[in-house]
């Protein structure tokens, strides 16, 4: 219980602060017996993330009913970078994922990024009358998200904040584009769950399976829908004042901690 916990608020604050959430959650992985790469825990985790997107985005996303339907077109163009992307990573390349020297490099790229998005100067692009080759834009920047260590939020607003948007809206089209991204991660890892045929249980740590009860499921579930709602509302505060290039000083010194405990034989590069 006490581990799934400490996953879950890993989940929900790296889901949407700038620091790449597969990217803790791989470096974890390796540090905890590979808890964290339970296909059932990743459903349920990502679950409650998702759940914080809309209770946040709520309007928008009725707007998107409503009144901006066009914005529905730009979300599903920005999308098939990462469909293409992530389901070729899962075909051919699925131990990427769960490579922690990798994730650490790839923190420190995410540091990168976000010292240039401090760099940036003040846009005053609205998403709504974003191009849809700009959506395509922004979608490039979330599909190389899914390497392990590359934060989805800090890629995204980086490739949008690019293409002219001012901060909010950056932020907004981030997180509107998370919804199919993250409900597309579920489906597959709902596939992959039902095609095992182990219902309730994780993926079989040696020698032995773990199993879950809904009741710890439940707990977190709730508690990464919570800290992602805190999170969330502390992503969109800083960028309005322009202070997610902080975050650089989280990612870099944790991404050369991993690839030094990787390299001298702490941790297991796979």
């Amino acid at each position: 219980m006490l581990q799934i916990l400490f996953l879950a608020v890993v989940q929900g604050i790296a889901e949407f602060l700038p620091i790449s959430s597969s990217g803790h959650l791989v470096v974890l992985g390796a540090l905890t017996g590979k808890l964290s790469e339970s296909p059932t825990l990743e459903i349920i985790l990502h679950a409650g993330t998702l759940g914080s997107i809309l209770v946040i985005y709520w309007r928008r996303i009725l707007d998107l009913l409503f009144s901006d339907r066009r914005v529905i077109g730009m979300m599903v163009v920005g999308t098939i970078p990462a469909v293409i992307v992530g389901l070729t990573i899962k075909k051919n390349f699925e131990w990427l994922m769960r490579s922690p020297l990798l994730a650490g490099c790839m923190l420190v790229v995410t540091g990168i990024f976000l010292i240039l998005l401090g760099r940036l100067r003040p846009r005053d692009g609205e998403y709504q009358k974003m191009s849809l080759i700009s959506a395509f834009g922004v979608g490039c920047f979330q599909a190389f998200a899914i390497l392990p260590g590359i934060s989805r939020s800090g890629s995204t607003i980086l490739g949008a904040r690019l293409l002219g948007m001012k901060n909010e809206d950056s932020v907004t089209f981030s997180f509107l584009l998370a919804i199919p991204a993250i409900c597309g991660a579920v489906v597959l890892e709902l596939k992959d769950f039902i095609e095992a045929g182990q219902p309730n249980s994780a993926m079989p740590i040696e020698p032995n399976e773990l199993v879950f009860s809904p009741t710890v499921l439940a707990v977190g579930a709730v508690v990464s829908f919570l800290v992602g709602i805190v999170a969330l509302k502390w992503l969109i505060g800083w960028s309005r004042l322009d202070r997610l290039h902080w975050f650089a000083w989280w990612c870099i010194p944790a991404g050369i901690a991993t690839m030094a405990c990787v390299l001298g034989g702490a941790v297991s590069p796979w």
